[in-house]
C-alpha cells in the first residue's frame, strides 16, 4: 500500500488544464515561483491582508483578488501600493490569482516578479472562479492510496476484492463480469478520500479496461464484453477479503459480527471469505454483496435470526422431540 502526500506545485495545477473545467487562466508575473506548492483545496480572500492584516494569510491557500481589492490597491499611491504587496509576498504564498477580468496594476506584476509568486488572471466572475479552483484542487489534493485489489460494481455497491496475490481475485472478478456486473479496476486500484466520509476508487489510466488473468494473459473486458461492462470509477462501500481455507481456523458462522477495513483513515464494511476448492467464489461475492445491500436498509439476517431465538428461549425450551411439523412456520430467513 503506497501513501501520496497530498500536495501540488503551481505548475502542476496549470497542466492539469482548468481550461477544461471552464476556468482559464494567464500567468501575467512571477513565473519563477511556478515550484511553489499548493497545500489546501480552500482558497482566501481576505481583503483585510492588503489593509495591513497580514496575520490572516494562510501559508498553502490561493489568494484571490476580486473587485474589491483590485479597486482598493487602484486607491493606493503607487509606492505604497508597492509596499503592502511586497509586505504580502513575504508570506508562503503559493499564487495569486486576480478574478473578472480586471488588470494587475503594474507594481503587482513587479512585486511578483521579484517574489517569485506567480500571479494569474481569469475573466471568469470570482464566484465561479473559486468554485471550479476549488474542484480542481479538492480532486487534485485528496489523500491517496494505491492497493493491491480488485474494485467492482455489484448491483451498484461498490466491492472491492483484497487478498494475496494469485488467491484468485480476478478469476472471481472475471466471473462477476459475467454474470452481467461491472469492472472498476483489476490489480492496481487507486483509492481517493473526498467529502471526509466517502471514498473513490478508480483505475490507473494506462491499465483501465484491462484485466490479468492467469492462463489467459491480458485482456480488454470493454472489447471483449461491451462498455456496459465496465466504468472509470466508484465509490467503495464494501470489502471482500479472500482468505485461503485453514482447516485450523475458526470462521464467522452467523454473520452477527460486523467487521471493519479501515482505508484512509475511514472504516468500510468487510466480509472474510475463506477460498477452498469447490467453493463458487463469484455466487458467494455476489450474495455478500445483496446481503450487505439488504444489511445498508437495516435488514439483517442474523440478528433476527438470532432476536427469534432468544425470544422463543424466553417464553420457553423448544423440546427436543419436536415433530418437524410443528417447525414448518420456522423460517430462517427471519421473514425477509
Amino acid at each position: 500500500m503506497n501513501t501520496d502526500v497530498p500536495g501540488l506545485s503551481v505548475q502542476a495545477m496549470l497542466d492539469r488544464r482548468p481550461e477544461a473545467l471552464g476556468l482559464v487562466v494567464e500567468l501575467v508575473g512571477g513565473r519563477d515561483g511556478l515550484h511553489r506548492r499548493i497545500t489546501s483545496p480552500y482558497v482566501q480572500k481576505t481583503g483585510l491582508a492588503l489593509a495591513g492584516f497580514h496575520q490572516y494569510l494562510q501559508p498553502g491557500r490561493v489568494l484571490v483578488f476580486g473587485q474589491s481589492e483590485v479597486r482598493f490597491l487602484e486607491s493606493l499611491p503607487a509606492r505604497e501600493r508597492a509596499e503592502t504587496m511586497r509586505t504580502a509576498f513575504q508570506h508562503e504564498l503559493p499564487c495569486v490569482l486576480i478574478t473578472g477580468g480586471w488588470q494587475a496594476p503594474p507594481e503587482v506584476v513587479d512585486e511578483a516578479d521579484l517574489a517569485g509568486v506567480p500571479l494569474l488572471v481569469t475573466a471568469i466572475a470570482t464566484p465561479t472562479a473559486i468554485a471550479k479552483l476549488t474542484a480542481l484542487l479538492e480532486d487534485s489534493l485528496v489523500a491517496r492510496v494505491i492497493v493491491h485489489a480488485v474494485l467492482m460494481d455489484v448491483l451498484g455497491l461498490g466491492l472491492l476484492m483484497v487478498g494475496e496475490s494469485g488467491i484468485g481475485k480476478s478469476e472471481c472478478a472475471l466471473d462477476l463480469i459475467v454474470r452481467g456486473h461491472r469492472l472498476v479496476a483489476d490489480d492496481t486500484v487507486e483509492v481517493r478520500r473526498r467529502a471526509e466520509t466517502v471514498l473513490i476508487g478508480s483505475c490507473p489510466e494506462l491499465t483501465r479496461h484491462h484485466m490479468e488473468v492467469r492462463g489467459l494473459g491480458v485482456i480488454n473486458i470493454r472489447d471483449l464484453f461491451g462498455i456496459a461492462a465496465t466504468r472509470s470509477s466508484k465509490r467503495i462501500e464494501f470489502v471482500v477479503q479472500l482468505d485461503r481455507w485453514d482447516p485450523s481456523k475458526e470462521y464467522d458462522r452467523l454473520g452477527l459480527d460486523d467487521a471493519q477495513y479501515e482505508l484512509l483513515g475511514l472504516r468500510v464494511p468487510l466480509v472474510r471469505m475463506p477460498v477452498a476448492p469447490g467453493r463458487n467464489l463469484a455466487i458467494l461475492v455476489e450474495v455478500a454483496a445483496r446481503n450487505q445491500l439488504l444489511r445498508a436498509r437495516g435488514h439483517h439476517a442474523a440478528r433476527k435470526l438470532a432476536a427469534r431465538l432468544d425470544d422463543r428461549l424466553k417464553a420457553g425450551a423448544v423440546p427436543s422431540d419436536q415433530d418437524d411439523e410443528d417447525l414448518d412456520d420456522f423460517d430462517p430467513g427471519g421473514g425477509m
